[in-house]
């Protein structure tokens, strides 16, 4: 019964991590904390440590913690918030909540066993208990509190002892993340080394596994009945069959089992909860040189007016001309788009995708993000028209472009109105040149640090979220987001070329609309110093 549990929990583990975009979310949680630099490991150990003094279970914080800060830095930090939360925990329960704890103890004969024990044994019960833990990790916290040791040595014992769980987890959670990353091609971690990887996280399990089964004999030496059959993983047996709870329990993890079964089915529809929808990028338009061209000159001319070199737009200047701008969205809108060739179609679609979210802007201008806008009017709206149908932004984006053109500089052409967007071009894109353009763009757009840097002695790389949101479209045409982004950095380039290991890092993505007014009242400094 206790291996079809384990079996079906396990499989149900897996089944999830494979559901999930874990790679992209725990980017998500590395941007989120590296703004605050240095301190986001004591950051995070200060919630973990109320956490797991709340009785949070901590064991997907530890995971965490090793894909976030790597294995030795996400170690320290486990380990310095599993010491707040026994320090914590002990206070609370000898000093603040004895009472309660006391009362919840008593009506557990296993804590009565545990409690003489470390009567007789003191901290040496405490430190095998941290190795083979008979309650829960914040269980434990408590109820030592309420036993008869003293602060020091339990506190102690307990910091010291924790060390092999400890880094057990952080190594899980540091190996599968390698893993993620090798497996769809934006990591730096080649197959060998993630090889050596999984087996030293082997071997840790293996060791921690072996040192629990150690501390729960010498537990089940000193500690009468219950205590012991616990510590060293035993049951009463009824000779009858199962217990009723047993069963409970393989039940429940049967339907865990399930759910995650509809999870991985379904993950297609999680990724989308995160991230862009994948695509094939396949050039559907491949050879159509049309019979007419579409007149972007107007919008051209708008651009020229009102972007300055770094890409920032006047706003308030736009806004009167918002008539001509309104006349060339007519005219996207009547465009005949079979007419057009291969390129006039992307130079259009580009054109267009830029043209509405100035629009958009405008019509809540002024704001200081595209995110003050509400999202029912934002990326989802269906209201902008391209040659007679109607389209959101998004579906101008994942629908019309994506699968259609097999160019992944389009990524660096279309901006959606922050800072952290590419660089919008004082210029439209036309059919007769858009190659060149998107060259130029892609080029333009690396030179601005708030989307490439390459630190060359430090074998060091930041890049812009951008390469993590759409990684398989670079991994598809390119093999690796590092390949992708060497095509802009000779340097960059070499070094992979030599086989050199690369660090990547990946750069804030800085939503403040991309307004003329806000960088000259921040004074911000400009974006076009090249760092290639």
């Amino acid at each position: 019964m206790k291996w079809a549990q384990a079996g079906a929990l396990a499989v149900s583990c897996v089944l999830v991590l494979l559901a999930l975009p874990m790679e992209g979310i725990v980017q998500a949680m590395r941007t989120w904390t590296e703004g605050l630099g240095y301190w986001a490991p004591l950051a995070f150990s200060l919630v973990y440590g109320l956490a797991a003094t709340a009785l949070i279970p901590a064991s997907a914080l530890s995971l965490a913690a090793g894909a976030m800060f790597g294995l030795w830095t996400g170690t320290a930090a486990v380990w310095l918030g599993g010491s707040i939360a026994i320090v914590l925990s002990f206070l609370i329960a000898r000093y603040a909540a004895r009472d309660r704890v006391e009362a919840l103890a008593g009506t557990n004969p296993r804590f009565a066993a545990i409690d003489r024990a470390i009567g007789k044994q003191g901290w040496k019960i405490v430190a095998l208990m941290r190795l083979s833990p008979v309650f829960p990790f914040g269980l434990q916290n408590y109820l030592f509190g309420v036993s008869a040791i003293r602060f020091w040595p339990c506190c102690l014992s307990s910091i010291a002892f924790i060390v092999p769980g400890v880094f057990m987890y952080v190594y899980a959670g540091y190996a599968g993340i390698e893993a993620a990353a090798a497996v769809g091609g934006s990591g730096t971690t080649d197959m060998l080394e993630l090889g050596l990887q999984i087996a030293g996280l082997a071997a840790t399990v293996v060791v921690t596994v072996l040192v629990a089964r150690i501390a729960a004999k010498a537990i089940a030496e000193h500690a009468p009945g219950e205590v012991a059959a616990q510590a060293s993983g035993r049951a009463d047996a009824d000779a009858s069959g199962p217990k009723e709870g047993s069963v409970l329990k393989l039940l429940i993890a049967l339907a865990c089992l399930a759910g995650a079964l509809a999870a991985y089915v379904g993950r297609e529809s999680i990724h989308s909860l995160f991230f862009p929808p994948r695509v094939v990028m396949v050039e559907r338009y491949a050879g159509e040189r049309g019979t007419e061209a579409f007149d972007h000159s107007a919008f051209g001319a708008l651009l020229a007016r009102h972007v300055d070199r770094d890409g920032l737009v006047d706003y308030s200047a736009l806004a009167g001309d918002a008539a001509v701008l309104d006349e060339y969205v007519r005219a996207v809108g009547n465009a005949r788009f079979e007419n057009l060739g291969r390129d006039g179609k992307l130079a259009l679609l580009i054109n267009a995708y830029n043209a509405f979210t100035l629009q958009l802007v405008l019509e809540h201008y002024p704001i200081e993000s595209i995110y003050a806008i509400p999202s029912s009017d934002r990326w989802d709206a269906r209201r902008w028209e391209i040659a007679g149908g109607r389209y959101s932004l998004d579906q101008i984006e994942h629908v019309l472009i994506r699968p259609n053109f097999r160019d992944d500089r389009i990524h660096f052409a279309l901006v959606c109105a922050a800072l952290g967007c590419p660089i919008l071009r004082r210029e439209a894109y036309r059919g007769d040149a858009i190659s060149d353009q998107l060259q130029r763009q892609a080029e333009d757009t690396h030179g601005s640090g708030r989307w490439f840097r390459y630190d060359e002695p430090a074998g060091k790389v930041w890049l812009t979220q951008v390469y993590s949101w759409y990684a398989e479209d670079f991994v598809q045409l390119h093999g690796s987001v590092l390949r992708a982004a060497s095509r802009y950095s000779p340097a960059l380039w070499q070094a992979m070329d030599i086989g050199r290991s690369i660090e990547v890092e990946w750069l804030p993505y800085d939503w403040t609309l991309n307004d003329q007014a806000l960088r000259d009242a921040a004074q911000l400094p400009s974006a076009g110093s090249p760092t290639r």
